[in-house]
């Protein structure tokens, strides 16, 4: 996953002291938003029937730690609990539909929708690193050669 590697090695670059930077004091830190996101991974599949593992607590997930390997182990292993919640799905059940926000979404809109807010922090946290110095890591790859 593309969003998955971006993470880490954003997380990776990110120095550790720099972890409890934010932005303004009324927004998550770098460090909020890294576990936020590790949150939505580990929540939001619960919407297509994987749920959140056990011994994982969303609701303080964000405030759990700001010790920066502590933080990529947590987004590694939200990764690993998204993918394997979306190889559990049977082709068959991307079309189910379910309430969603007064309306109805099938289980690949939750999918896209969970693609989506995941790249919106990502978004969220790469001009947290400019602001801070940081490059993010894949833009300084050399080009591909396909």
């Amino acid at each position: 996953m593309i969003q998955e590697s971006e993470f880490i090695r954003l997380a990776e670059a990110v120095p550790a002291d720099k972890y409890r930077w934010r932005p303004a004091p009324d927004v998550r830190s770098i460090a909020e938003l890294f576990l936020h996101a590790s949150a939505a991974n580990f929540n939001l599949y619960k919407l297509v029937g994987t749920p959140t593992p056990a011994g994982v607590d969303t609701k303080t997930l964000e405030q759990s730690t700001i010790d920066k390997s502590k933080i990529i182990a947590r987004l590694e292993a939200s990764y690993a609990h998204a993918k394997a919640a979306i190889r559990a799905m049977a082709d068959a059940d991307l079309e189910k539909t379910l309430e969603w926000n007064g309306g109805k979404i099938t289980e690949r809109g939750v999918l896209l929708y969970i693609v989506q807010h995941i790249a919106q922090h990502l978004g969220q946290q790469i001009a947290y690193a400019r602001s801070i110095g940081v490059v993010p890591p894949w833009t300084l790859d050399p080009p591909r050669k396909d």
